[in-house]
C-alpha cells in the first residue's frame, strides 16, 4: 500500500509528516508523491486565517476528485477547530484532532483493515457513530437499497440490494469472536432491508446469531425506522443485544418528509421510540436530522426543533443540506441561503447538546458492564485514562494505575459524574482489573 503525505501551513505540520513517514513505513507502507496513486493520503490542514481553512477545504476536495478510491484522513488545525465540518466534506474518512496526531498512524492502519461505514444523509463523511479498533468489528451483511430518498446519492452509487448468507455471516462472527473481538456491528446500505433478496429477514439473522455466535455484544448501524416489525424488540430481551439504535429520522416536519420521499411519518416513529423504550430499559436512540432542505420553511423548522425535543434522543448526527447532483433534491425550489441553514444548524446543535447532557444525567449512579478499549493517555499521577462503552452506547472514562489494564474486557462500572465539557461519563471499575501483560510507554499525558 502506498501513503500520500501532504501539509499546509508551518513548519510544524511539516515536521509532523517526517514522523508520520518513518511510522508508515515500519508498518511496510511506502510512501509516494502522487496522491492519484495512493491507497491513503493524509492532510495535515492550517487555520491561521479564513483563507487558510478555505485552502484546507479546497484541498481535501481535489485530493477527492484526483483519487476517489482513496481513504483520507484530515488533521491539523482546522480539522481540530471544526472536526464536524471536515467529517462532512465529500471523501473524508477520518478526521484527527491535533491532540491525538500522536496515534494518527494506528488509526489510519486501522481505517486500511476495515471496509467503510454506508454513507448517511447528504454528506457521506459524516462522524462516526462507532469507533473502530480491535474491541469491535464492522460486518458487512449486505449492499444497496431500494428505496429513494430524494436526497440521497447512495441508492445510484449502490445499485440493488444483496445481502450475504447468514451462514457466511455466522462463520465470519465466530471467527472474529476466536480473534479476541468482544462487539460487532451489523451494517450496510440498507440494514433493515437485509435478506429481501434471499428470503430471509434481520429478524431472522440476528436469531441465528444469538443461536450460533457467542458474541458478547452486538449492536446495529443506521437502520430505517420503517423497517422494524412489531416484535423486533422482542430480541432485545436477549442481553447480549445491547440496548441502542441509530434510527434516521431526517425532519420532525411531516412536510418535510413527504419531500425527501422518506416512508415514515412523525407519528409513526414516535410510536416506535416509545415501543422501544417501553420494552427494552435504557434504550438509547440517537438519530440523524438534515436542516435546510430545499423548501423548508420556518414553521418546518420550528417543527423539527419541538419534536425532536418531545421525543429526545441520546446523540444527534446533524447534516446541512447542500446539493448531490443526480438526486432529485437537487432539482426542488426554494434553496435555503447559507445564512439561514447555518443559523437553524446552530439552534439544533444546541437543542442536541442539551439532549445529550440530559440522557447523560440518567446514567449516574447506575453500574453497567462497560467494554474498555485501548489507551495511550496518562495523567500527571502517572495512572492511565482508559475509555469505554456501556451497553446503550455512552462514552465512559475511568482512571487506573499503569501496571493494570481492562483492554478488550468487559467489567462492571460504577457511573460516578459528567464530564460536561467533553460529553461523556466518569465511572470507577469495580471489578477487578488484571495486571498489564507486558511494559507500556507513555504517549500522552493528559491534565
Amino acid at each position: 500500500m502506498q501513503v500520500h503525505l501532504s501539509a499546509l501551513g508551518c513548519r510544524l505540520n511539516e515536521a509532523e509528516l517526517q514522523n508520520w513517514a518513518k511510522s508508515f513505513q515500519r508498518l511496510g507502507l511506502s510512501l509516494t508523491s502522487e496522491a492519484d496513486a495512493a491507497d491513503l493520503i493524509v492532510l495535515n490542514t492550517c487555520a491561521v486565517t479564513a483563507e487558510a481553512a478555505r485552502k484546507s477545504r479546497q484541498t481535501v476536495r481535489r485530493f477527492h476528485r484526483a483519487n476517489p478510491q482513496a481513504r483520507k484522513v484530515v488533521t491539523g488545525c482546522y480539522a481540530s477547530l471544526e472536526p464536524e465540518e471536515v467529517a462532512q466534506i465529500m471523501g473524508v474518512d477520518l478526521v484527527v484532532a491535533n491532540e491525538d496526531k500522536d496515534v494518527l498512524v494506528e488509526q489510519a492502519k486501522q481505517l486500511l483493515d476495515i471496509p467503510a461505514m454506508p454513507e448517511f444523509a447528504t454528506e457521506p463523511g459524516e462522524s462516526a457513530l462507532f469507533a473502530r479498533n480491535r474491541e469491535r468489528a464492522f460486518i458487512k451483511i449486505q449492499d444497496g437499497c431500494r428505496y429513494r430518498c430524494t436526497y440521497c446519492i447512495v441508492t445510484v452509487a449502490r445499485g440493488e440490494e444483496k445481502s450475504r448468507t447468514i451462514q457466511d455471516l455466522i462463520d465470519e462472527i465466530n471467527q472474529l469472536h476466536a480473534e479476541g473481538v468482544q462487539e460487532i456491528v451489523l451494517a450496510g446500505v440498507h440494514v433493515g432491508g437485509y435478506g429481501s433478496d434471499i428470503d430471509s429477514s434481520l429478524y431472522k439473522l440476528v436469531e441465528t446469531v444469538l443461536a450460533e455466535t457467542e458474541m458478547p455484544r452486538i449492536r446495529f448501524a443506521s437502520v430505517e425506522p420503517w423497517d422494524l416489525g412489531e416484535n423486533f424488540f422482542e430480541l432485545f430481551a436477549n442481553p447480549r443485544l445491547m440496548p441502542h439504535m441509530h434510527l434516521p429520522i431526517q425532519s420532525g416536519a411531516d412536510s418535510v418528509l413527504r419531500r425527501m420521499s422518506r416512508r415514515c411519518k412523525t407519528s409513526s416513529f414516535s410510536e416506535l421510540v416509545h415501543q422501544a423504550r417501553t420494552q427494552v430499559p435504557g434504550f438509547n436512540v440517537t438519530t440523524d436530522v438534515i436542516v435546510g432542505f430545499p423548501g423548508e420553511t420556518d414553521e418546518e423548522f420550528e417543527q423539527t426543533m419541538q419534536y425532536i425535543e418531545e421525543v429526545g434522543f441520546g446523540h444527534i448526527h446533524i447534516f446541512t443540506y447542500s446539493d448531490r447532483e443526480g438526486t432529485k433534491a437537487a432539482r426542488l425550489p426554494g434553496k435555503i441561503s447559507k445564512e439561514v441553514k447555518k443559523e437553524r444548524s446552530h439552534r439544533l446543535h444546541e437543542l442536541a447538546a442539551k439532549l445529550k447532557a440530559k440522557e447523560l444525567e440518567q446514567q449516574v449512579g447506575m453500574t453497567v458492564p462497560v467494554l474498555w478499549e485501548s489507551s495511550n493517555q496518562y495523567t500527571e499521577d502517572g495512572n492511565q485514562r482508559y475509555f469505554g462503552y456501556t451497553p446503550n452506547y455512552h462514552k465512559v472514562a475511568v482512571e487506573i494505575p499503569a501496571n493494570l489494564s481492562p483492554e478488550r474486557l468487559i467489567l462492571n462500572t460504577r457511573i460516578d459524574s459528567i464530564d460536561a465539557e467533553n460529553g461523556f461519563l466518569n465511572g470507577v471499575i469495580i471489578d477487578e482489573v488484571p495486571q498489564r501483560e507486558s511494559p507500556v510507554i507513555a504517549v500522552k499525558t493528559i491534565g
